[in-house]
């Protein structure tokens, strides 16, 4: 890799209007990076449709800027959780279902969660409560489109699976606000992920504490393997005076 890069996220990954999508920022900075597992914080917004550079660091992470200003910066970690017991394909389907007949206001079109988008425009993570217990979840299946030439979901995808469940887990279990962020994302993946085929991404409360709260987060196959996990640091917006 050269001093560094300059990559441009497209319009269609976005989370917040005119916003790249978290995960998919994450992942990037992630495979650009010599740890095979680090923590992404996030800094700025990062923009979809402009440049911006991204270059190695010393300590084998990587750092994205925008001009002088420092967007997402990763570093070497691991995540400190370990995934509970993943619901069942048909739980994580009715939880989707129950999410998607009385989805939280807010919503935007945001590629992780958006509810417009298709299998093969958006990763649909439409995370509904499952049985009222302390786990949201959501089962949901890659359309083509979003693999690579061997099939499998790009590992900048996979990351994406980690992220908007977060969101849904401070929404539905701990009743924050529409318009939180992602403030900090740390992740291992841990197999291949087909696309095809079902998946289940779900997430649990970690804490809470003034405008912030912290969730796991997990992917795994209909089947119940495991496929990648993550703990995640969210920021809910500022309540307007």
């Amino acid at each position: 890799m050269t001093d560094f890069e300059t990559i441009t996220v497209p319009a269609h990954l976005s989370g917040y209007p005119g916003v790249a999508f978290g995960g998919y920022v994450a992942g990037v900075l992630a495979a650009r990076a010599a740890a095979k597992s680090v923590r992404v914080d996030f800094r700025r917004p990062v923009p979809t449709g402009a440049p911006v550079r991204l270059a190695p660091t010393a300590d084998g992470g990587a750092r994205l800027v925008d001009g002088e200003f420092l967007l997402a910066a990763a570093s070497p970690a691991e995540p400190a959780v370990e995934a509970p017991e993943p619901p069942s394909w048909e739980q994580a389907s009715a939880a989707a279902d129950a999410y998607r007949a009385a989805p939280p206001d807010g919503m935007v079109d945001c590629f992780g969660c958006g509810l417009h988008r298709t299998p093969d425009t958006g990763l649909r993570l439409h995370c509904g409560r499952v049985s009222a217990g302390p786990l949201v979840a959501a089962a949901w299946t890659p359309g083509p489109a979003l693999g690579d030439a061997d099939g499998l979901l790009p590992p900048e995808l996979v990351w994406g699976a980690l992220d908007c469940p977060g969101n849904a887990a401070g929404r539905l279990l701990d009743d924050r606000r529409a318009g939180a962020v992602t403030a900090a994302l740390t992740a291992r993946l841990l197999r291949p992920v087909p696309v095809g085929a079902g998946l289940v991404s779900y997430a649990w409360l970690l804490g809470s504490e003034g405008r912030k709260y912290r969730v796991g987060t997990a992917l795994a196959t209909a089947d119940g393997e495991l496929c990648a996990i993550a703990e995640a640091l969210w920021v809910e917006p500022r309540a307007q005076s």
